[in-house]
């Protein structure tokens, strides 16, 4: 696909918005031009979805400005809800055009003017302009070649050729959504905003939208829970935090380092400032009602109603997870002997044999199609339609989770009632913590069973699921709908079991971390037999392997120079780039190191001087009680001075953390 750069943007400053009582977004600026990479995190529920729907111009701020320069097009993505019906896939992609129409209709309009206009009248120069402007848009816009671009686009996102003439409405939910993915690529917008485009795509249809926006001139801000696509494809993150928006430079993985320094000082600062607030109530307490100490007690009081506090939200308090401890098993989980499947005339699997050992991460990988999930129902006993045996070791107790899982859940009970009859005695305590770490948090536990989305009852099967002793999980997609926090929260508590797991996911990330070996599966093809090939490491180790097989080994060494010659690999300037890079760091790193100690230590005079304020010879005696105070109001000072000097070295270092 061809694309044309512009330089279209669009500026929003003081955008605010409430919902009652609660402020979603205060006082937001945000700027969107040609070229930007850009993402938007938050915490489940912190506005990110209204955000996008304010920039898309589907929902209206309370207050602040929204410029956009003319002739800027914008496409927006909804995380869900779009459906399709009554079109051909290839006609519903046609309509992506429906913008260069109507230019196609002015360019037919002045064409007709033109033929009535005298070349030596003044209006013909000004006809003739516009003509040839619109005349450059769609030539511009891939028009003529939008067959082309229509075939290229749905067979990234995985459809077939053979899907283009079936009608739209044949399509699951999650297809239907590719759909609506496939046609806001098409139109080919000034800025592009997409909120959660990879909930519904495999492995090969994220690798190609990670090419097809790092090819795009647009600009556009993503809403995503996949850490890898993130990483692969912005160079600024922006956080909605308390209602705030800050700006991070560089990748993903940039954004987490300085963010989680950020958090640790943020919660540092909470918890002094909670020791603050209990001694100072304590005083107040103490001599409120003391006629010699009142005056000093309503100082106190002044001095918390002015205090700004340190907010935490709910999400970001750790939470630690973990299942029942697995029964004891033998050293074999799991043997697979001959195993053949078929739907129809299509084999997809075919004499497929395998021994998994009791406490490995089997992920399983292949293109879409290729029977990952056949594969998982058959090792947990639901699909029996097959060929072959499945042979569960000693002691093996199997659990399985898939998306179709939802649908098993139908209760008028609570969230919190279900769970509690589900869950065995010793983890009814810890069930508040758990359902908070699958998203259902504060008074959302008392929502019945029955009206919880598609999303929430996949979550919630997922949770009870883990309530059970087991020592074999079976576990299809288990990250989709969940957060980048609730997912490391599911993460380490699959790092923890000592069981075995057997997985299916498309969140990269997840895979390379939680696995320890790779099944890949292949389809069968013309020429070939479905086929399968396991791979003695994770999913990282996987793509490196099959990465030289088809990258080095492919390419001779002359190839190999000549590439490398091209990308201007010059290896000395690179080391004496690095080499200058490092010492930056190191400079920077030395300067924060004394600075925290600096803080440290003027915290523990504002403690030993709190401590002093509390002694019965010194806030008995108003002049003493002064000098202390002023010592302590000292150290408050110093310690806001220190904070700003550490703020300024944290974003001198943050633009070299996206290159380590």
């Amino acid at each position: 696909m061809v694309f044309v750069k512009n330089s279209f943007s669009v500026q929003f400053s003081g955008i605010s918005l409430a919902f009652g009582d609660r402020d979603i977004l205060k006082n937001i600026s945000l700027r969107l031009a040609a070229g930007s990479r850009s993402c938007l995190t938050g915490a489940n529920g912190s506005g990110k979805s209204t955000l996008m729907k304010i920039i898309a111009g589907k929902t209206a701020a309370d207050s602040g400005d929204r410029a956009i320069q003319k002739g800027t097009r914008i496409s927006y993505l909804p995380q869900s809800g779009i459906v399709h019906r009554g079109k051909s896939l290839r006609d519903e992609a046609e309509t992506a055009f429906h913008f260069i129409h109507v230019l196609i209709e002015q360019f037919e309009e002045i064409g007709a003017l033109l033929e009535k206009t005298k070349a030596d009248e003044s209006s013909a120069k000004i006809l003739i302009e516009e003509h040839h402007n619109l005349q450059e848009q769609i030539e511009a816009s891939g028009y003529y070649r939008r067959e082309a671009a229509i075939s290229m686009v749905l067979t990234g996102l995985g459809f077939s050729l053979s899907d283009l003439d079936r009608d739209t409405g044949e399509f699951s939910g999650g297809w239907q959504m590719r759909i609506a993915l496939a046609k806001v690529l098409l139109e080919k917008p000034d800025i592009l905003l997409l909120d959660e485009p990879t909930n519904y795509l495999d492995i090969e249809a994220r690798a190609w939208l990670e090419e097809w926006l790092n090819t795009f001139p647009g600009g556009y801000l993503l809403v995503s829970h996949d850490r890898y696509f993130l990483d692969m494809c912005v160079d600024e993150v922006y956080e909605i935090f308390n209602g705030n928006l800050k700006r991070y430079a560089g990748n993903y993985s940039a954004y987490e380092k300085v963010r989680q320094t950020e958090l640790a000082s943020l919660i540092k600062r909470y918890h002094e400032q909670q020791d603050e607030i209990i001694k100072t109530e304590a005083l107040i307490r103490r001599f409120r009602y003391k006629a010699s100490k009142a005056a000093f007690a309503q100082e106190l009081i002044k001095r918390l109603e002015k205090m700004e506090r340190v907010q935490i939200p709910e999400s970001l308090k750790k939470i630690n997870i973990s299942f029942p401890p697995p029964p004891h098993s033998g050293n074999v989980a799991l043997t697979l002997e001959s195993i053949g499947k078929s739907y129809g005339e299509r084999k997809v699997l075919s004499c497929l044999d395998l021994c998994i050992d009791s406490g490995e991460r089997l992920v399983v990988a292949g293109v879409n199609g290729a029977g990952k999930s056949t594969l998982l129902r058959i090792i947990a006993g639901i699909d029996s339609n097959f060929t072959g045996t499945v042979k569960y070791g000693s002691g093996i107790k199997a659990g399985y989770f898939s998306q179709d899982a939802a649908e098993t859940l139908d209760s008028n009970e609570s969230i919190i009632e279900f769970m509690e009859s589900q869950s065995p005695t010793a983890l009814i305590p810890k069930l508040r913590d758990m359902l908070g770490a699958f998203l259902f948090r504060g008074d959302d536990v008392y929502k019945s069973v029955s009206v919880l989305s598609g999303g929430e009852k996949s979550r919630l099967a997922l949770l009870k699921m883990f309530l059970k002793p087991m020592n074999l999980l079976v576990l299809d997609e288990p990250t989709n709908h969940l957060d980048l926090y609730s997912k490391d929260i599911l993460l380490d508590a699959l790092k923890k079991f000592t069981g075995t797991i057997i997985f299916v996911s498309h969140d990269r990330a997840f895979m390379e971390t939680l696995s320890t070996k790779t099944l890949e599966l292949r389809p069968a093809t013309a020429a070939e037999p479905a086929a399968v090939k396991l791979y003695y490491g994770n999913y990282a180790y996987y793509l490196d392997k099959i990465g030289i097989k088809n990258e080095k080994l492919e390419m001779s060494c002359e190839e190999r120079f000549t590439v490398e010659k091209q990308a201007g690999i010059n290896s000395e300037e690179r080391r004496l780039a690095e080499k200058q890079k490092q010492t930056v760091i190191r400079r920077l790193e030395r300067q924060e190191k004394e600075i925290l100690a600096v803080l440290e230590e003027l915290n523990r005079e504002k403690k030993h001087y709190e401590a002093e304020l509390s002694r019965q010879e010194i806030y008995s005696n108003g002049e003493k009680a002064r000098a202390v105070k002023e010592k302590i109001d000292m150290c408050i000072t110093a310690i806001e001075e220190k904070n700003r000097e550490w703020e300024m070295i944290a974003a001198k270092i943050l633009p070299y953390y996206g290159q380590i």
